[in-house]
C-alpha cells in the first residue's frame, strides 16, 4: 500500500504527462502539489526506490508501469467516488472533489467494486472525465473546448477543464450542464467571445476563457 503522499504524487505525474509530456520536470511536479522542488526530488527519490517512477536528475520524470497502475487506481476510486456523492448523496457538482481527495485514499478494492456496481458502471465522473475500468482502461470522448467551434456549429456539453468550485458556480448560474446542447450563434471577432444558444431557448454571451473551460463534442 502506498501512503496518501505518494498517491497524491503518483496522480500528479499522470495528469502532467496525459497533457502530452513524454516526462515532467520536478518544477512542473512542485507547481502540480503547491509545494518546493526539493521536497518534490526527496519524495521522488522514494518513489524511485518503489519502481513507481523513473527519474533521473535534469531528465524528467516519467511513470512505469507499476507506478502507471496505481495512479490509475487512485483516479478511479476519486471519479466513482464523486459519482456517489454526486448521484445518491446530493453533493453539488462543485462539491464533490474536495470529499472525493480524501475517500480516493481508502484500501478496499472490494468496496470500490460495489461502488462501481451499485453505479451502473459509469463511463464519466460529474465533471465529464473518463473513469478507468477495473483494469485501467479508459473511454476517451473526442472532445474540445467551445473555443475553438465556429459559428454555427452546434454541440453538445461533455466536460470541464476548470473544476475549481468558482467555475462550476458560474456554470450553474449561467444554466451550462453537462449534456446540453450550445449552438455558436456568433464568435465576436475582437475577443472571441461567444454568443451562444442553449437548448434551443435561451442565449447567452460567454468570454473566450470560460469557452476555453468547456469541453463539447459535434452533436
Amino acid at each position: 500500500m502506498n501512503s496518501f503522499t505518494s498517491e497524491n504524487y503518483l496522480k500528479a505525474i499522470y495528469k502532467l504527462v496525459e497533457h502530452g509530456n513524454d516526462a515532467v520536470s520536478t518544477n512542473a511536479i512542485a507547481q502540480k502539489m503547491s509545494t518546493k522542488a526539493a521536497s518534490v526530488t526527496d519524495m521522488l527519490k522514494k518513489l524511485a526506490d518503489k519502481k513507481l517512477i523513473n527519474y533521473q536528475k535534469y531528465q524528467g520524470v516519467s511513470l512505469t508501469p507499476k507506478g502507471e497502475k496505481a495512479a490509475l487506481t487512485v483516479i478511479r476510486k476519486h471519479r466513482l467516488w464523486e459519482m456517489f456523492l454526486m448521484e445518491k448523496l446530493d453533493f453539488k457538482w462543485d462539491e464533490v472533489h474536495d470529499v472525493a481527495e480524501q475517500l480516493e485514499h481508502i484500501d478496499s478494492e472490494k468496496l470500490i467494486s460495489q461502488i462501481d456496481k451499485f453505479l451502473n458502471y459509469p463511463k464519466f465522473d460529474p465533471h465529464g472525465d473518463p473513469i478507468p475500468d477495473m483494469n485501467g482502461k479508459i473511454q476517451q470522448q473526442k472532445s474540445k473546448a467551445i473555443s475553438k467551434y465556429k459559428k454555427n456549429d452546434i454541440v453538445k456539453i461533455t466536460g470541464v477543464v476548470d473544476h475549481s468550485a468558482s467555475f462550476l458556480q458560474y456554470l450553474d448560474k449561467s444554466g451550462l450542464a453537462l449534456g446540453n446542447e450550445i449552438k455558436i450563434k456568433d464568435v465576436v471577432e475582437f475577443d472571441r467571445s461567444l454568443h451562444i444558444v442553449i437548448n434551443k431557448r435561451s442565449t447567452l454571451f460567454i468570454s473566450n476563457d470560460v469557452a476555453k473551460n468547456i469541453l463539447a463534442i459535434t452533436k
